[in-house]
């Protein structure tokens, strides 16, 4: 699974930050990182559920 974020769309409301610190961190400058692009098989479902869960819609995976 690779994840990512299209930065023109995303509003930085954190949602993923707070479901999988893990992988998503939001800077000082309320830039979404994703610190773990390919994130471990024990991470993916909560992964997933981040990237339904944004209110943009600025998260994609692809999976493997």
């Amino acid at each position: 699974m690779e994840v990512r974020v299209d930065p023109l769309v995303c509003e930085a409301n954190g949602v993923c930050v707070g479901l999988v610190p893990e992988v998503f961190d939001l800077d000082d400058d309320d830039e979404l990182h994703i610190t773990q692009p390919s994130p471990p098989a024990d991470l993916a479902d909560r992964v997933r559920h981040a990237v339904r869960s944004c209110p943009k819609a600025a998260l994609a995976t692809d999976e493997d």
